[in-house]
């Protein structure tokens, strides 16, 4: 049968269900997005980011690399998938109409989704710096639909996901646990002599045998000097005696990740080490003061800055004191809605959840981070994530 006939067939007695969550909660994330819509005079939104997509329909795959779209407008949801991807599109969605295409005939892709969009309306949103969104798309719609205006709205679903609702939250919190549970586990395996690719391993086994869907990233476990190089990963490199051993993990439940770091010694730490957790864990805890309604996210920045400044002319630090967290795909658990830096004049609200990555690196020697994903809250910014703040291994 081919993939017409694969979703009706399918769809008899698997329709919807995979879907992750009842038809209640993305009817509020709807409502969220139509209202947002209403208030910038456009009909329609075109979405082609997986996490966008799952948002709204519940849609999951481990295949992000092909050509997927959702048009949403207040009265209908059309999604459009390639014929490997029937599947999840029948068992994971209650949308209103599934458009399926060959795999391999990128050529059936434009009419269908052009006729769609003529009568979603003439004011269409997209989101036109994410990757998934392609040139050849946009370019053959705006030739077959020349009266359509497209415009920039990434911001339309930035501004719904930032704050989470209570069922995110519980997403996250379960992820919390797995993460911790696979990060202690990886903890407890360093010592002189392992390689940080076994490291890595009994952690990914622990956090898949703690209920972790496939991950939007992998674990990272990097040690000694690399651990200064900002994004590398285990390559079977031994660790050795007194040099820090840097991981970063993220479990998913749902798709939501609550990511963690830690650092830990093999062996007895140098006082240079103690000198820079700590000052890494006082950024943390000002942040952590700053992380209340109201206040604006460039002000989180400048008071983790004026820590950072004594010895922000010896390490390396990227600039983002937090960005936020939710229902991601991979390559990456970056939700990508806020960031915790200077310039950004956001005010923060009871709900937004933000990881901390607070890594300060010195270059050719080592690196030192430890992290939590932390929950805004009117009192302040409450970690989900469990981490002991130690650089050793045993607490």
């Amino acid at each position: 049968m081919n993939h017409d006939a694969y979703r009706y067939a399918l769809s008899k007695t698997l329709a919807g269900s995979e879907c992750p969550f009842p038809e209640s909660e993305f009817q509020r994330r709807r409502a969220a997005v139509a209202a947002a819509l209403d208030e910038r005079g456009l009909d329609g939104l075109l979405l082609t980011d997986p996490a966008d997509i799952f948002y709204l329909t519940g849609y999951t795959t481990f295949e992000v690399a092909v050509h997927t779209a959702l048009v949403f407008t207040p009265r209908r949801l059309v999604l459009q998938v390639p014929s490997i991807e029937t599947g999840p599109a029948v068992a994971s969605t209650r949308v209103d109409e599934i458009l399926g295409y060959r795999w391999e005939g990128v050529e059936d892709v434009l009419g269908p989704l052009a006729d769609v969009l003529a009568a979603a309306g003439l004011h269409i949103g997209v989101d036109s710096w994410h990757g998934s969104l392609r040139h050849g798309v946009m370019q053959g719609l705006a030739d077959r639909l020349p009266d359509h205006e497209f415009h920039d709205a990434g911001a339309v679903m930035d501004g719904v996901r930032i704050v989470k609702t209570a069922s995110e939250l519980d997403c996250l919190a379960e992820s919390a646990r797995i993460t911790g549970i696979g990060i202690e586990a990886a903890v407890s395996a360093v010592q002189p002599g392992i390689t940080d690719s076994d490291i890595a391993a009994i952690g990914a086994r622990t956090l898949h045998a703690a209920g972790s869907e496939f991950m939007s990233m992998q674990p990272i476990v990097t040690g000694g000097r690399r651990s200064s190089i900002i994004h590398t990963n285990h390559q079977r490199h031994p660790i050795v005696e007194g040099e820090p051993v840097f991981l970063e993990f993220g479990g998913t439940f749902k798709r939501y990740t609550a990511p963690m770091m830690r650092t830990v010694v093999a062996g007895q730490p140098s006082d240079d080490m103690v000198s820079l957790f700590a000052t890494v864990r006082e950024i943390y805890t000002t942040l952590l003061d700053c992380m209340r309604p109201g206040q604006r996210f460039d002000e989180a920045a400048r008071a983790a800055e004026r820590v950072l400044a004594p010895v922000a002319d010896e390490v390396f630090f990227s600039g983002v004191f937090g960005y936020t967290v939710g229902a991601q795909f991979p390559p990456s658990w970056v939700e990508g809605s806020g960031f915790i830096a200077r310039g950004q004049t956001r005010v923060f609200e009871s709900g937004m959840v933000f990881h901390l990555p607070i890594c300060l690196r010195l270059p050719g020697r080592w690196g030192i981070g430890c992290s939590d994903t932390v929950r805004v809250t009117e009192g302040g910014g409450v970690a989900l994530t469990e981490n002991p703040w130690t650089l050793s291994g045993t607490h």
